[in-house]
């Protein structure tokens, strides 16, 4: 019989699995929508990418569920195996935003570049600067904050500061979320072990029972 704590530890993991794919799945959704900064910040692959990973997450979930209600150890050992997968998966989008944020201002040029001329006077206009390293680097005219070169030599303001403290927050959240999932895979890990080892010494004595005519051992 397995004891009441070494059930809860692993209800607990199992649930918080659930509440990291739900949360994972549903702001890569979420930040789909039209926002001016969060469309600067993620591009569609990052948020591709947080969509495998709730799906993969509540994949794994489900399995769980699957398992643990079956006898035997066989099922319990696939989702460790599945929980390694997930393990991978968030080691490897946490540290590929981690590292993208070491060189923010230069990775934010090419994306603020790559933007529309529409788009860009509506981010000048939104953080009130022009240009992005300088008022003629990547420059859009057109709006109230810059429309033309020379009120945009005049506003002395660059882009590139308020859109990579933006993107800075917001990315240090999202790879310190999804570091934290890890933490969530690795417990639910460990208190799966533990079903697996109470399971086995369950199964033993069981053996050992049958052998004695049915009497039992413990």
């Amino acid at each position: 019989m397995l004891s009441k704590k070494l059930i809860g530890a692993w209800a607990f993991f199992d649930i918080c699995l659930m509440a990291a794919g739900v949360l994972s799945l549903t702001l890569s959704f979420i930040w789909r929508r039209p926002n001016l900064l969060l469309n600067l910040t993620f591009s569609n692959l990052d948020l591709t990418s947080g969509a495998v990973l709730g799906i993969s997450l509540l994949a794994t979930f489900v399995l769980s569920l699957l398992v643990v209600v079956r006898r035997g150890t066989l099922g319990l050992k696939i989702l460790n195996w599945a929980l390694l997968l997930n393990g991978i998966i968030i080691l490897f989008i946490g540290t590929y935003i981690w590292i993208f944020t070491l060189h923010e201002r230069n990775n934010y040029h090419a994306v603020f570049g790559g933007q529309s001329d529409a788009t860009k006077v509506l981010i000048q206009d939104t953080l009130k600067c022009c240009g992005y390293f300088n008022a003629a680097d990547e420059v859009a005219f057109g709006g109230t904050t810059c429309p033309n070169q020379a009120a945009a030599t005049a506003l002395n303001n660059f882009c590139v500061t308020p859109i990579t403290e933006f993107t800075d927050m917001t990315l240090n959240n999202t790879f310190s979320t999804v570091y934290g999932f890890m933490a969530i895979v690795i417990g639910l890990f460990l208190a799966n072990m533990c079903v697996i080892k109470k399971r086995q010494e369950i199964e033993r004595f069981e053996k050992i029972d049958s052998k004695r005519g049915g009497h039992s051992f413990i």
